[in-house]
């Protein structure tokens, strides 16, 4: 490691590395940085494993690395609430936290409700992508993600981050319904100091393998703030 700030990034859900390639590889020449799959999100679950945000933080905390760099943990999606707990549980080891996309908006919550954001947001994301993404969402396994979802969607983000002082950087593509701009907002009020919510100027909900360098510009920022 570089002795600066590490970056750990959790994919979404049913996705791994390359959802996050795009952006890391944009900050690696300046920092160490290290996606981190776990079940349901990059990995197939395992049977009878608890898949509640609070219990695969345990995985996460235990995962990240060692070296007394302060680590900004960037999570997509569904892994936000992931991440919200890792940030309650292991506060000293974290410097931020980076969000794009968080999941999931009360007012949504339920699976039609998830449906119907998800369909708009769907129409405005790149064909190209999809190879990409089917083949990470065969290798978590289908089920293990509705299973991931279904108890993702059930946790209370601004509640877990009422009891974080980390700054929150909250980021959402112009055109991500299942993270509108309200939303993005309200889950950064919960957030510590210097905490706010970014909209790009272009792209969905999957920005970071779509739009890498915007977010990047965004994580850089953070990095700036905390180094």
């Amino acid at each position: 490691m570089t002795g600066r700030s590490s970056v750990v990034a959790l994919p979404g859900l049913g996705l791994g590395p390359e959802s996050w390639r795009p952006t890391l590889e944009l900050l690696r020449p300046r920092v160490w940085t290290h996606v981190h799959v776990f079940p349901g999100f990059g990995q197939p679950t395992p049977r009878g494993l608890d898949l509640a945000p609070r219990a695969l933080a345990d995985g996460v905390v235990d995962a990240l690395p060692l070296g007394g760099e302060p680590i900004v943990l960037l999570a997509h999606s569904a892994s936000s609430q992931v991440a919200a707990h890792v940030a309650s549980l292991a506060p000293h080891r974290l410097a931020a936290l980076v969000l794009v996309g968080p999941t999931t908006d009360p007012r949504a919550a339920s699976w039609p409700g998830l449906v119907r954001r998800w369909l708009p947001t769907a129409v405005r994301e790149r064909p190209t992508q999809v190879p990409v993404l089917v083949r990470q969402w065969t290798r978590t396994g289908f089920a293990d993600m509705v299973r991931a979802m279904d108890a993702a969607r059930r946790d209370d983000l601004p509640r877990t981050l009422d009891g974080v002082s980390l700054p929150v950087v909250v980021v959402r593509g112009a055109h991500d319904s299942i993270c509108r701009a309200d939303w993005a907002g309200a889950v950064a009020h919960h957030g510590g100091p210097a905490s706010r919510a970014v909209t790009l100027s272009r792209g969905a909900h999957m920005v970071p393998y779509t739009h890498g360098s915007h977010v990047a510009a965004v994580v850089g920022d953070v990095l700036a703030m905390v180094e």
